[in-house]
């Protein structure tokens, strides 16, 4: 990945390093996000990222007919396997041409959150029955990839005036979602114009891709689709429209979709973590992000009605 706006900044050397050091990173950080997206080093242990990646190519080629097993229909895409041609990027007439595994970390059946909030945490559903282990190994990689990302937070609160630990209770406990996007390859795909994911905004606070096994992925950059692909030993990081809306428009969405290369005959498996704040947050922008110059943009919102508007508008409601 590689562009001149786009940074990698040493998510290690903030934590680690200098005061002034630490001052460097978040100034890489803050401008690297003015395009919405950011590359960053990690800790991330090889073998767990070899492991879930190897685990879940088994999954998906399964036949279509055992994957339909670990559907669940009320989860609105929250949780279990969703089929190809069902995602639609809000504003498309078209459906993406990809198939989903989804997982989260299961809070207890009494927790408060998920007594109001039940549509936003599903019961778990992983296909232990058809691929055995990848329960143990899911939950794994994403408690692992929330931990980079709660890291990765305190640098973007630095940056925004914030206490470094300003997110910290927001994501506790949070429906932060795993998924794992198989894109089959184009030859397969029903006529109509189909792609593998039409441009759009995530609708949480970060995500967080640390790998993927093709080319495909494009970020917009001032009007200009550039090709993204994280090196080893690096994640992508990109700002979602609930980050917009807490940094009153400081840090801006980024805009993505995923497009297969031209000629290539195959396909691509990503894993990406949508980290999100409770949804009892009222997202609202941030006193160090209001100015003279920068006038509040956006009135408050709770994040259940934001995330929930979305996934009607991207076709997973009902």
């Amino acid at each position: 990945m590689a562009h001149p706006e786009i940074l990698e900044v040493d998510l290690l050397a903030f934590e680690r390093g200098s005061a002034a050091r630490q001052a460097a990173v978040v100034e890489g950080v803050m401008r690297s996000l003015g395009t919405g997206f950011v590359l960053t080093t990690h800790d991330l242990p090889a073998d767990l990222l070899d492991q879930a990646y190897g685990l879940l190519e088994r999954f998906f080629a399964l036949a279509p007919e055992a994957k339909q097993a670990f559907r669940e229909p009320q989860a609105c895409g929250q949780t279990g396997y969703t089929g190809t041609l069902v995602e639609t990027a809000a504003g498309e007439a078209r459906a993406d041409w990809k198939e989903m595994l989804n997982w989260a970390a299961p809070l207890p059946p009494a927790h408060p959150l998920r007594r109001r909030f039940p549509l936003l945490y599903p019961e778990p559903l992983l296909p232990e029955a058809a691929v055995p282990g990848i329960t143990a190994v899911l939950h794994t990689f994403h408690q692992a990839i929330a931990e980079l990302q709660r890291r990765f937070l305190r640098l973007i609160a630095t940056g925004l005036g914030a206490h470094p630990h300003f997110f910290d209770a927001l994501v506790a406990d949070a429906p932060t979602l795993s998924r794992a996007l198989h894109y089959p390859p184009m030859a397969a795909a029903p006529p109509g114009g189909h792609v593998w994911a039409a441009p759009h905004a995530d609708i949480n606070l970060i995500t967080a891709l640390p790998r993927a096994t093709a080319p495909g992925l494009q970020v917009r950059v001032n009007g200009n689709w550039v090709e993204a692909l994280a090196p080893d030993g690096r994640v992508i990081v990109n700002s979602g429209l609930m980050l917009e809306q807490l940094s009153n428009g400081r840090i801006p969405a980024g805009w993505h979709r995923v497009v297969a290369p031209e000629g290539a005959d195959g396909g691509r498996l990503s894993v990406v973590q949508f980290c999100h704040p409770r949804p009892s947050t009222l997202l609202s922008p941030l006193a160090a992000c209001i100015t003279p110059e920068r006038p509040q943009r956006y009135a408050g919102v709770l994040a259940a009605d934001a995330l929930e508007d979305v996934l009607y508008r991207i076709n997973l409601l009902g």
